[in-house]
């Protein structure tokens, strides 16, 4: 569930960016001012906000590197605990089963 939040928050962020960028490159053209200095200000106001939306997807990625980090060490943890749960119940039933045969060996004795 919070993969899925995150996934909503970065979509947000991005519509956000790219709603942003729209508005500045369309006050830009409609502003009063000489051409060049207009594709001066869309190049400069594009840069940064690409800029933006990259520093925000290498935060997503290393979360999610984070989230597989740790499904990976707890996957491994229950791994670990299974065998060891498998090894003790083992463990108890050899121990019952030598009990069981010792018993019917006195039984047969009698």
């Amino acid at each position: 569930m919070s993969s899925n939040n995150s996934h909503s928050g970065f979509a947000f962020f991005s519509g956000m960016v790219i709603g942003a960028a729209i508005g500045a490159i369309a006050g830009l053209l409609y502003a009063p001012e000489a051409g060049e200095e207009t594709r001066k200000k869309v190049v400069d106001k594009t840069k940064e906000l690409s800029d933006e939306l990259l520093d925000q997807f290498d935060d997503l990625k290393e979360n999610v590197n984070k989230i597989l980090d740790d499904v990976k060490k707890t996957g491994t943890e229950l791994v670990q605990d299974v065998k060891k749960a498998g090894t003790d119940v083992l463990e108890d039933v050899k121990k019952t089963g030598e009990t069981v045969i010792e018993d019917v060996k006195k039984a047969s004795k009698s």
